[in-house]
């Protein structure tokens, strides 16, 4: 499709056409002129994206059913979407990570930061699972996975449909094999000299969280000789690279039975699991018992879900960080060091900080923040979006 046949939307008069011109990859619909004709584009589609003054922008990608009702695809107009574009855009992120990692598991895409905005794709070896979440990447989905095979070499490619994120956009929550054969049980992957065991077809999001993988490093370097507490565990993150970093035991707490049985089989094939337990339950009335119990680590390590994955949910989401932070902090051995994590994009690093103090300081304990982390380099930063920069991980010393 040549972009004189493309259909053409308008910014009003009193939208920011500037942030366009200077990176901002959204435009909501509430910027842009909804006329009958703009609501009727189908979902999914190509368009031009105008200023006020009918000048064009960019070339966007439109699904009149979401809030993002644009998302800036290319500044040239004249760019064609199609396989070739998404295997440059791959080709990219690829020469990326191939000189950040020595084997081949990491996020390949991070949606907008890596020019492909709402795809993130996970890469486990010749495995690769994508995360189509906006209309137009579900619309050219064989283009994209065709272009991942070729890039990327890869046998297998999976599309995990899970996430509100697509319940945003409209899009159907169906997973399914794109490519090859998918795995028939759990896979090993390799981080931090620890091996995890993911599951790609049933697990959580795309089977393994990358993103806090130099964060895992660093609690590691505190866990020499430490009792670990690794609470929302998932399938062991901190608590595997603890272990292998010389921990002398880590107890693992998650609410989910099947992700604590990943952790028990990555202890297995680390090495570790003579040293390693679990716990099911609800991470709040975990917490409570073990203060109940008197129970006592060097090493806390809080890693919850996003408690604000909106503005309306930033209040509520504050203070259950804190109360996590009142929490676990009477179970740090004097000296011991707490770390809380936030994966809330909605909640700014300084919000989450003070609510974590305010938490630490409500349980009777003095902090000193010794360490800020955030995602891996696999994770970019686009510099005009913040929220593709959302997580964060403070490490005390209490």
């Amino acid at each position: 499709m040549t972009s004189s046949s493309l259909p053409v939307i308008r910014l009003k008069p009193k939208a920011n056409a500037a942030a366009i011109r200077h990176g901002a990859p959204w435009v909501y619909d509430n910027e842009l002129v909804t006329d009958r004709r703009t609501k009727a584009i189908a979902p999914g589609s190509i368009a031009i994206l105008e200023d006020a003054a009918r000048a064009p922008l960019a070339l966007v990608a439109v699904n009149p059913s979401s809030r993002i009702m644009a998302r800036v695809l290319s500044r040239d107009v004249s760019t064609r979407i199609d396989k070739t574009w998404l295997a440059s855009k791959l080709q990219r992120a690829l020469a990326l990570r191939s000189k950040l990692f020595d084997a081949a598991y990491y996020r390949l895409i991070h949606a907008e930061a890596d020019g492909l905005p709402g795809v993130i794709i996970d890469r486990f070896g010749d495995i690769a699972v994508v995360q189509p979440n906006a209309a137009w990447a579900d619309v050219l989905l064989s283009e994209l996975t065709e272009a991942l095979t070729d890039v990327a070499g890869v046998s297998c490619v999976l599309k995990n449909a899970s996430g509100r994120a697509r319940g945003l956009e409209g899009l159907d929550d169906v997973s399914t094999t794109l490519a090859g054969t998918a795995p028939s049980g759990p896979i090993p992957v390799p981080m931090n000299d620890a091996t995890y065991m993911a599951d790609l077809v049933d697990g959580q999001k795309t089977g393994l969280f990358f993103d806090q993988r130099p964060n895992h490093a660093f609690a590691a370097r505190l866990a020499k000789d430490a009792r670990v507490l690794d609470v929302f565990s998932h399938v062991g993150g901190f608590a595997l690279a603890a272990l292998k970093a010389g921990a002398t035991s880590a107890l693992a707490v998650d609410g989910s039975a099947p992700a604590l049985e990943l952790a028990l089989k990555g202890a297995e094939a680390s090495g570790v699991a003579d040293r390693f337990d679990t716990r099911q339950g609800d991470a709040f009335d975990v917490l409570t018992k073990l203060n109940e119990e008197g129970a006592q680590f060097d090493l806390v390590i809080c890693d919850p879900p996003a408690f604000a994955p909106n503005r309306k949910a930033l209040e509520a989401g504050l203070r259950a960080y804190e109360r996590i932070a009142r929490l676990a902090s009477p179970l740090v051995s004097e000296g011991g060091a707490l770390v809380l994590c936030s994966c809330s994009h909605a909640a700014s690093l300084e919000k989450f900080r003070a609510s974590s103090v305010r938490g630490i300081g409500r349980a009777g304990r003095e902090a000193t923040l010794i360490h800020t982390g955030f995602a891996g380099p696999d994770h970019p930063l686009h510099a005009s979006l913040a929220e593709s920069g959302y997580l964060k991980a403070l490490f005390f010393r209490l």
